[in-house]
């Protein structure tokens, strides 16, 4: 007598991506791995550790930067102007992309523009290395080139 066979089950639909726009990410508060999370939720429980992470008010935007002392992933509030890591307590400098700044030559007096962050700035002119942010009596060097 023959046996019945049963169907195979059928495969588990393709896994498509949500809509854009339908998800957004941030940092577990916890374990610092990155969540994604459907708009419009209030928390979000993390899957590896359970910890419960307050997702921020509608309309806030998010970047995201490296921390300079362990090499963490860091999410902020856009607009920060500095970011404490939580692992290591370093203090991040938070800047936008294409953020400049504005300082005189301490030799030619000559304008010189660099990108907001940088501890000195060297003159296109003459050569001469000025310290931004610090006095400019003390810091500044003439370059041998």
């Amino acid at each position: 007598m023959p046996i019945p066979l049963a169907p195979y089950p059928l495969p588990p639909a393709p896994c498509t991506p949500p809509a854009n726009g339908s998800q957004n990410q941030l940092v577990c508060s916890g374990c610092r791995n990155l969540l994604l999370y459907p708009l419009g939720a209030s928390s979000v429980c993390c899957a590896v550790c359970n910890a419960v992470t307050a997702v921020p008010p509608p309309g806030t935007e998010n970047a995201q930067l490296v921390c300079r002392g362990c090499h963490t992933l860091l999410m902020y509030i856009r607009g920060a102007t500095s970011v404490k890591c939580s692992c290591c307590h370093t203090v991040n400098l938070a800047m936008e992309a294409n953020q400049v700044a504005h300082v005189n030559c301490g030799n030619c007096q000559m304008l010189l523009m660099y990108q907001y962050g940088a501890q000195s700035v060297r003159c296109a002119v003459c050569h001469f290395v000025t310290s931004v942010g610090v006095p400019t009596s003390t810091v500044e060097q003439k370059l041998n080139c």
